[in-house]
């Protein structure tokens, strides 16, 4: 089939792929004009890295390879730790942390010459029975018998084709930045929890270091200008690295994404038209779900296109098999941060502490069992 694909992000992009290999003829429509590098590092767990292995995308070299996960209070006491090195070895494929811009570079090589159009903002959909067809903003028409709208959060396809609220804000947002490490880093990505937010840290490769803080945030709070100076402020008295962190950093070097959540829907399309990604799904950071769901919602999709005869039915089968686990992803982000509601064991320091550290085999044969329900790849 000729399938249109609206957006070059990461999901559009390794659909691209994945739809391409199956033998399909691919059109991709990005607004932007060029390949949006820009942005922090991206966590893939076990599934993420298997489906980008088996759409081509060879990852060895690039980014860091995480052997382990732990999990702290603000004031330093082991909660969880993981070992990812076992999951590896159960999965056939290894957690990774790499710059957004090193993934977007890696799944755009090797696509057919001319496969994305740039300047290319999807403003109209049109579909029957026997096809769609897009105009952009620039009056150009294309047509195909399928679309996927991998359009981000902001899906302008998922506007016309479910006509539903946009993603809600959660209360909470995201301070984060990608900058030089200020110390050895190795190969375990941490987090810290506290009732003041939450801090996590991890080498990307190359000498780079991913942070982030989740804070409490709204739309009507004042504009920070200084958000090094309010970060300081916030997490103040936090066990190191927190300090040393902050100290690494110039103004600039943060930046600030609220969080939203999208109502997963029952049927993620309509007709030829389906959604993928943060257009059907968009979720809190936490957790690093919402780029491994979007590529376990890129792996089903083209099994979907072989296996249903009639395209117009594939937007039935392919919700059926993702919606149950996409939505359990969004619950799992939306219910463990500390900053956007009540939470279970992670309420307080002081139940942290009452609870003392998981053994690290049953904290990773949990984890493994949650990365395993979260995925139809492992």
């Amino acid at each position: 089939m000729r399938v249109l694909v609206a957006g070059a992000g990461i999901s559009g992009l390794a659909a691209a792929r994945g739809l391409i290999a199956a033998g399909h003829e691919v059109v991709v429509l990005e607004q932007a004009p060029g390949l949006r590098l820009e942005g922090g590092a991206i966590t893939l767990w076990c599934n993420g890295t298997a489906i980008l292995g088996d759409v081509g995308v060879d990852l060895e070299g690039t980014g860091q390879r995480l052997t382990a996960m732990r999990l702290r209070t603000a004031g330093g006491h082991p909660v969880l730790e993981l070992d990812l090195e076992a999951l590896a070895e159960r999965f056939g494929s290894a957690a990774r942390v790499l710059p957004r811009g090193s993934l977007i570079t890696l799944l755009d090589r090797g696509l057919p010459e001319g496969t994305v159009r740039f300047g290319a903002r999807v403003t109209e959909v049109r579909a029957d029975r026997d096809g769609v067809r897009v105009r952009t903003r620039t009056g150009e028409e294309h047509s195909g018998d399928f679309l996927v709208g991998a359009d981000g959060v902001h899906s302008r396809v998922r506007a016309h084709v479910l006509g539903d609220a946009p993603a809600a804000l959660t209360g909470a947002a995201i301070w984060q930045g990608l900058t030089p490490a200020p110390f050895d880093l190795g190969s375990v990505t941490t987090l810290m929890v506290g009732r003041q937010g939450d801090f996590g840290y991890a080498s990307a490769g190359d000498g780079l270091m991913q942070w982030f803080f989740d804070v409490p945030w709204s739309p009507d709070a004042p504009r920070e200008d200084k958000p090094l100076e309010m970060l300081r402020r916030r997490f103040a008295g936090w066990a190191s690295p927190v300090e040393q962190v902050l100290d690494s950093l110039r103004d600039g070097d943060a930046e600030l994404f609220p969080h939203t959540r999208h109502k997963v829907p029952c049927r993620w399309g309509e007709g030829r038209c389906v959604l993928l990604g943060d257009a059907a799904h968009g979720m809190p950071p936490v957790g690093a779900q919402g780029t491994n769901q979007a590529l376990e919602d890129v792996a089903t999709l083209v099994d979907c296109l072989a296996a249903v005869a009639d395209p117009a039915d594939v937007v039935g089968v392919y919700s059926a098999r993702r919606r149950r686990r996409a939505a359990l992803a969004s619950t799992v982000a939306s219910n463990t941060l500390a900053v956007s509601g009540p939470r279970t064991l992670m309420q307080s320091e002081r139940l942290m502490r009452m609870n003392g550290a998981a053994p690290p085999r049953l904290a990773t044969r949990g984890f493994g069992r949650l990365l395993s329900a979260l995925s139809d790849r492992i």
